[in-house]
């Protein structure tokens, strides 16, 4: 289904369109990333989906052909003090905004997964699932999750005691049992719950 059938306007074919995504809100540490990507109609890239379906090797496969052959993609981010400020909420708001804002090319419609939206100077539609039904949505997916991945392994070789390789930052039992045996590290979200609960015993 081409995306102007799928959002009945047929002047979307006239439109730059951004897909919008993130990667990053559910886990403990890390700051959240957002990335935003405008594909080139004449150089379709093969096999773009959700980046949570595809496995690692692939979407860094994916990654390589997305930054090639788009028009023009930017990966950004809201870091972890952001985050305890902001709200994880807000915080990828930001992220989204400040990665479309990056572009270079000013879209004329960001399409952003799921229901909520940053303030953008361009026109603004949510889609619910967009990363399994918009092109540029899953092209922005699979940048942001890389992106992020890439950090939370450069975070583990700066706090080893973590695991941070292994995990990413999500709340999985291994992560917090080394959570409960070292505390805190300057990169856990001391906003979320298991992280400050730890430090309200302590």
């Amino acid at each position: 289904m081409a995306q102007s059938d799928m959002f009945g306007d047929e002047g979307l074919r006239d439109v730059i369109i951004s897909g919008v995504d993130e990667a990053g809100r559910g886990p403990l540490a890390g700051a959240v990333y957002a990335a935003a990507v405008i594909l080139n109609p004449v150089r379709p890239i093969e096999g773009l989906a959700d980046s949570k379906v595809l496995s690692a090797p692939r979407r860094e496969e994916l990654a390589l052909e997305i930054k090639e052959y788009a028009v023009a993609w930017c990966v950004a981010s809201a870091s972890v003090k952001e985050i305890d400020s902001l709200n994880i909420l807000r915080a990828t708001l930001l992220a989204m905004r400040r990665a479309v804002l990056g572009l270079g090319i000013k879209p004329g419609l960001a399409l952003v997964d799921g229901n909520q939206a940053p303030r953008l100077p361009c026109g603004v539609k949510t889609v619910i699932q967009g990363d399994a039904l918009v092109p540029a949505i899953s092209a922005a997916s699979i940048l942001a999750k890389t992106a992020r991945d890439a950090d939370l392994v450069r975070l583990h070789g700066e706090y080893p005691n973590y695991g941070f390789d292994q995990h990413k930052g999500y709340g999985t039992a291994m992560h917090l049992e080394r959570l409960r045996a070292h505390g805190p590290c300057p990169e856990h979200r001391r906003s979320f719950s298991p992280v400050k609960d730890l430090l309200i015993l302590s």
